[in-house]
């Protein structure tokens, strides 16, 4: 589908130069762009690139001087990311799926469905699921039994919704992803080697054969509105209660929740971060790729930890935290700067230790 220049530019609340009546049909690069293209080059380091495409428009930063770049027309924009949300949204043409039930998609009767609900070939919707208005459920997924889905949902193929999982609208989720899966707990009759090492930060380390005991998980998984999980990604259920993820909390790819976390309101979980069971994370928090955190821990709001960091104990609200163990970003920096400078203090104390025993054998 082609968009004029116009209808993009009042859709980002933007201006736009030149023959705004152009139509363009995808996006690019600015180099790869042809002539029904829209280039973006939304940093002047980018610029380059028109001369080398077709573009007759492009989407470029505020106040660049487009018409020194040969183009026909124009959009300039404030906040280049964020423009975009809007500009790939226009442009994204989804996954194919139309409103109905594939013929071979198996649905309980007891399940109910919204209006305008697609779902795929080979998805099963079980007894007393509830599927809200214009949701969108791909090819070979699982909705297990009173699994609650909101409205706008879109689960890319396989995903699993294990039974009990309550969903809320406008719900993203990649393929393969599992919610609401077993949590990884086991206990021993008696005290087991582990909390004996656990107790005594690893000084006594007992012998033990005992056998691993299940503990059942009667919880499930609460998620709330605006929520975006990645692809492979697993998030288990509680153990008593439910493991909970806030509004407008985003997970990507092949992140672990164990049971019984709880993660508040617009955080971020990049890709391969575990949280063990038990754990707070809070509001606008953002765990950077390969972070871990503990267990029965509690990370507080607007804390950001840097890739690989491993989060050992609490962390106040509003810190920059990596490493590992986790300390303040600042501190481990410096930390850092001393262990490079390791070698040549060595090569300098080296050094000293022989002037002062050649001096010592003049003497």
């Amino acid at each position: 589908m082609a968009h004029s220049i116009q209808v993009i530019a009042e859709a980002l609340g933007a201006q736009a130069f030149g023959a705004s009546d152009i139509l363009v049909k995808r996006l690019a690069e600015p180099a790869d762009a042809g002539v029904h293209d829209l280039a973006l080059a939304l940093n002047p380091k980018f610029a380059e690139g028109i001369t080398q495409g077709k573009a007759r428009a492009a989407v470029l930063w505020d106040g660049a001087d487009w018409q020194a770049m040969g183009l026909e027309a124009a959009i300039t924009v404030p906040r280049a990311r964020f423009a975009m949300t809007t500009l790939t949204k226009t442009f994204d043409l989804g996954h194919g799926l139309q409103p109905g039930i594939h013929p071979s998609a198996v649905v309980d009767p007891a399940a109910e469905l919204g209006k305008g609900v697609s779902i795929g070939p080979m998805t099963v919707i079980e007894a007393g699921a509830k599927i809200g208005d214009n949701a969108q459920i791909g090819a070979q997924c699982f909705v297990g039994i009173d699994v609650t889905l909101g409205a706008g949902a879109v689960l890319r193929d396989n995903v699993s919704l294990l039974a009990r999982v309550q969903i809320g609208e406008n719900f993203w989720c990649q393929s393969g992803a599992r919610i609401g899966g077993d949590g990884f707990s086991f206990v021993t009759p008696e005290k087991s080697h582990v909390e004996t090492a656990r107790e005594t930060l690893g000084q006594e380390v007992t012998a033990d054969s005992q056998s691993w005991v299940r503990i059942h998980s009667v919880g499930s998984v609460h998620i709330g509105d605006n929520v975006e999980v990645g692809a492979n990604t697993t998030i288990d259920r509680g153990t008593i209660r439910d493991t909970r993820i806030g509004d407008g909390t985003k997970i990507d790819n092949l992140v672990q929740i164990g049971h019984n976390v709880v993660i508040g309101t617009n955080s971020l979980l990049c890709g391969q971060v575990g949280v063990a069971g038990s754990t707070q994370i809070g509001n606008n928090t953002v765990l950077g790729g390969q972070t871990g955190v503990g267990d029965n821990l509690k990370v507080g709001d607007n804390v950001i930890t840097g890739a690989g960091t491993m989060v050992l104990s609490n962390v106040p609200s509003g810190r920059a935290m990596l490493g590992y163990p986790a300390m303040k970003m600042e501190t481990h920096i410096e930390a850092y700067k001393g262990l490079r400078r390791l070698s040549r203090l060595a090569k300098d104390v080296s050094d000293l230790k022989k002037a002062i025993l050649n001096r010592s054998s003049k003497d």
